[in-house]
């Protein structure tokens, strides 16, 4: 009788321990696609980047990556909400599930892909010295003495931290890469570490920052991508819909819309 019981004991803690594994591999594979669509909306993080994400003279919300990304929920049957974040933070926004991606010219690199999964890429960009007109000639020759500032967290950040060019200068991380340029408009700082991308839609004739100029160094080319919760299998149908947009046309007409054309990556 009582080998009876033990065996019977056993086989029921075995069905229980059966059970359990079901459910946690349940949890542990949960769809990110469909917990998005249950929501209706993708709450995208982004920060202030002219000509990504922005508000314009009329108080509208536009940018290169408002309206990719407009389209590219529209093809998921979504809404996109908006949610600006610190940059710095930006994983942990994600991992918390403040936000359901980081789509705000993210540089792809394989630190990222181990810790996110990262959409296939869609726009060519590299790193460029922003600095007032009259400054351009002095620290196009060197940055020793300079006072240099780019994004905390930021691929801006990384060169300014690893190129030699700033050895000698003073370095300081600031919240956003608008805060890097504001402080170089203000006079607070000499140079501006931002990307390339941003740049050319930011500063110049005609814009907000038009006693800036461009010092371009041709520092290593890079490529923005969309990030996305470790294996979540929204990546892929996102890269499906940013090729069906490729394919018919809507990505470079939003490319040319915001003079990023020589930046697409038309694949």
């Amino acid at each position: 009788m009582k080998k009876f019981l033990a065996v019977a004991a056993a086989a029921a803690m075995a069905l229980s321990l059966a059970g359990c594994g079901e459910t946690a591999t349940t949890n542990t594979t949960e769809s990110d696609l469909q917990y998005i669509k249950d929501n209706g909306t993708m709450k995208i993080g982004y920060t202030v980047m002219a000509p990504l994400n922005y508000t314009d003279e009329n108080g509208d919300f536009v940018g290169f990556e408002t309206e990719f990304s407009t389209a590219v929920c529209e093809k998921l049957g979504v809404t996109p909400e908006y949610v600006e974040i610190n940059w710095d933070s930006k994983e942990v926004e994600l991992n918390s599930k403040n936000i359901d991606c980081i789509w705000n010219g993210l540089t792809i690199t394989d630190e990222r892909k181990e810790t996110m999964s990262v959409s296939k890429p869609y726009l060519e960009n590299r790193q460029a010295l922003v600095v007032k007109s009259e400054n351009a000639e002095k620290f196009e020759a060197s940055l020793d003495g300079a006072n240099v500032v780019a994004e905390a967290g930021s691929a801006g950040a990384e060169l300014m931290a690893s190129d030699e060019s700033f050895a000698s200068a003073v370095t300081t991380e600031v919240a956003s890469q608008a805060t890097a340029l504001m402080d170089v408009a203000a006079g607070t700082s000499d140079v501006a570490v931002i990307d390339y991308v941003m740049a050319a839609g930011s500063v110049g004739e005609g814009t907000d920052f038009a006693d800036l100029v461009i010092i371009d160094k041709g520092y290593e080319s890079e490529q923005y991508g969309i990030a996305f919760r470790k294996d979540s299998d929204i990546t892929a149908a996102v890269d499906e819909a940013i090729s069906e947009l490729v394919a018919d046309g809507t990505m470079q007409k939003i490319a040319d819309k915001y003079k990023l054309t020589d930046l697409l990556i038309a694949e």
